[in-house]
């Protein structure tokens, strides 16, 4: 089984799991969310993908900004534990160069470590009260460890690029990698607008 094919089965269970959609509220509540999130989306660098991967949580969202970046941070999580099976898999694969496993198991170490950082940044933000003294400590905390996490992810292609590898293998890590920076990316703004409002 190629790699890339590995991915499907495990984020469309993700998906159906964590689904909670505005069927359950009135349709004016939901409209406000969705128009909540779309416009929340608008600071980010992706405001197309936060949409998409955001809205699905709109009866769970609201139109409070720290479940939207809490919901953030889980979506990008999720889809990053998904990257990091992919890779571990790919690094597997039969017939791989010896350089091409040492860079696919460079990156699995690289996402192991932002999956530390985003579940660190989980786990303040889950703490964090604005207004509190601590606060702006909690905020600068999250801010770093998600910007470590984007750091982690751009660092997992460096093992490729430094060695100019171009097979398959490379080209699903670099998409699957890009995808996780781009969530990652869209986190870090909801939090900044967040922690700014």
């Amino acid at each position: 089984m190629e790699c890339h094919l590995m991915l499907a089965l495990p984020i469309l269970q993700l998906l159906l799991s964590h689904i909670s959609p505005c069927t359950a509220a009135p349709a004016s509540s939901c409209k406000a969310s969705t128009e909540y999130i779309k416009t929340s989306c608008s600071v980010t660098m992706y405001p197309k993908l936060c949409y998409t991967s955001l809205s699905i949580y709109a009866g769970k969202i609201k139109t409070n900004p720290k479940v939207l970046a809490y919901t953030a941070l889980n979506v990008t999580l999720a889809a990053t534990k998904a990257t990091s099976v992919v890779i571990n898999r790919c690094s597997r694969v039969h017939g791989l160069k010896p350089i091409e496993v040492a860079a696919a198991l460079d990156c699995v170490e690289e996402v192991s470590d932002a999956l530390d950082e985003l579940r660190m940044s989980i786990d303040e933000l889950g703490h964090a009260v604005r207004g509190s003294r601590n606060f702006s400590f909690q905020i600068s905390d999250i801010q770093t460890w998600v910007s470590a996490a984007l750091t982690d992810e751009d660092t997992c292609m460096d093992g490729f690029d430094e060695h100019k590898l171009t097979g398959r293998m490379e080209t699903v890590v670099r998409r699957e990698i890009l995808k996780i920076a781009h969530l990652t990316s869209n986190a870090l703004a909801l939090i900044n607008n967040y922690a700014s409002n």
